[in-house]
């Protein structure tokens, strides 16, 4: 079994950002089989899988999910091909596919010349969202217990010498004038307004997944100038944010655009952009692919 430092060592994350890319452009052409997302015991247990049908190569990925314990997520993923099997360490694999799918997106969806990230979060998923948005010069870190922000900071800090970083004092502060936000929590109610933000941002959440987590207000999704998410029917079933600006008559479901499709055809941007993600077993098949190629297998 590849544990989390052998996943990091056979794929970068430039690798898993074009792999991510190049998943949701073979989803938007119909060439995987993504049944919906299990969830078990109060989404304390999820399974997720993918057929990639033109190399039958599928993906499983078990998680579970327990609050005080340590640590909290633990998984397993398995790749299957004819050559054989690849077993990984599921969490350090969610990570990665998370920041890369990030990174995707915003290379869609930002101002080409952004240069400023407010990172909201400080666990697991966050330092990878700072990964995934490589070309930025100026990052400014919130969480609600502002010594795990600093540690994080000086984390990133020690990772990427050429980048200024900041701890804000509040998501207010943090957000006010990024370019581009990234919100990594599991928060259910909305981490700011949408008058805390720059006319201009385009923003990334990834970090709920369930109808009653919320990160982004609807506002937001109601006046952006485009809302792309992963998968319509996915975010329909498990992102609060989306479900609720939907019943709440705020944003029509005609107006969410899927990630692969938009790769295609990139929607015209200006003002706000939001990119919502509740994580699709595709980003695993990719990154799994990585892995077995490493290995040597064929995928």
């Amino acid at each position: 079994m590849l544990d989390a430092d052998d996943v990091r060592r056979a794929v970068s994350m430039p690798a898993a950002v074009e792999a991510v890319r190049e998943a949701f452009l073979d989803l938007a052409a119909g060439r995987f089989v993504v049944p919906q997302r299990l969830s078990f015991a109060g989404a304390t247990t999820l399974v997720m899988t993918a057929c990639h049908t033109p190399s039958s190569t599928t993906v499983v990925k078990t998680l579970n999910l327990v609050p005080g314990r340590a640590p909290m997520i633990l998984g397993t993923l398995v790749w299957n091909t004819a050559d054989g099997q690849v077993v990984a360490d599921a969490v350090e694999v969610t990570t990665l596919r998370t920041g890369a799918v990030s990174g995707v997106a915003t290379d869609l969806l930002a101002p080409a010349e952004a240069g400023s990230l407010a990172l909201l979060g400080t666990g697991a998923q966050a330092a990878d969202q700072v990964r995934a948005v490589a070309a930025v010069r100026r990052v400014t870190v919130f969480g609600r217990d502002l010594s795990r922000a600093r540690a994080l900071a000086d984390r990133l800090s020690a990772e990427f010498p050429e980048v200024a970083m900041r701890v804000a004092s509040s998501a207010r502060d943090a957000v006010s004038d990024a370019e581009i936000v990234c919100c990594a929590t599991s928060s259910r109610t909305p981490l700011f307004a949408v008058d805390d933000l720059p006319d201009r941002v385009h923003v990334n959440a990834i970090g709920s997944y369930l109808p009653s987590m919320r990160e982004l207000p609807a506002e937001l999704l109601a006046t952006a100038a485009c809302v792309v998410v992963d998968q319509v029917d996915a975010a329909l079933e498990e992102a609060g944010e989306v479900i609720h600006a939907v019943g709440s008559g705020l944003l029509d479901r005609g107006q969410l655009i899927e990630l692969g499709p938009a790769l295609g055809t990139p929607p015209a941007v200006d003002g706000r952009t939001v990119f919502k993600s509740v994580g699709l077993a595709v980003q695993d098949w990719a990154v799994a692919r990585l892995l077995g190629e490493a290995a040597g297998m064929r995928g």
